[in-house]
């Protein structure tokens, strides 16, 4: 009698997990195929750092150094200098002329966004940050004007 029981226990259980097996087989993959397509992020996600231009191509930076007082790694470096009146590159009376930050350093918090009262510096949504050297790293003004962009969907939260 228990050899029985046993066998159709044990037939119970296969049976078991072949519905696990074959629900699991009938499921939507979760895997993207990344660069084919895009990777949905949420709004809120911080990524890259960009320096953002008004419309008239003017840079919003004004060179108050707030950001760099507000980053708690000190990962930015900020030099400010003098507004040509003649050619302005931002509409204040200073610029930033030389704006970095070391991403070796960044802990990507957003202190520095939430700080900026022009709203110059955001982080944005590309998530690419590999390099080859320790140089790459550190990403320069020309670097943060320009960013690429990221293949991402942004998704409701």
């Amino acid at each position: 009698m228990s050899i029985v029981r046993e066998t159709i226990g044990g037939i119970g259980q296969i049976a078991q997990s072949m519905g696990v097996t074959l629900k699991a087989l009938l499921t939507k993959p979760l895997t993207v195929q990344y660069p084919e397509q895009p990777i949905a992020v949420y709004p809120r996600f911080r990524a890259r750092h960009e320096l953002r231009r008004y419309e008239n191509g003017l840079e919003r930076c004004i060179g108050c150094c707030l950001c760099e007082a507000a980053c708690p790694t000190g990962a930015i470096h900020v030099e400010a200098a003098e507004n040509d009146p003649q050619h302005p590159t931002s509409p204040g009376e200073r610029y930033a002329s030389v704006y970095e930050v070391n991403l070796m350093r960044c802990v990507f918090c957003g202190d520095c966004e939430t700080a900026c009262p022009v709203e110059a510096i955001v982080l944005g949504h590309d998530f690419e940050l590999a390099v080859y050297d320790r140089d790459g790293f550190l990403l320069k003004k020309e670097q943060l004007l320009n960013p690429k962009v990221p293949n991402v969907v942004v998704r409701a939260e």
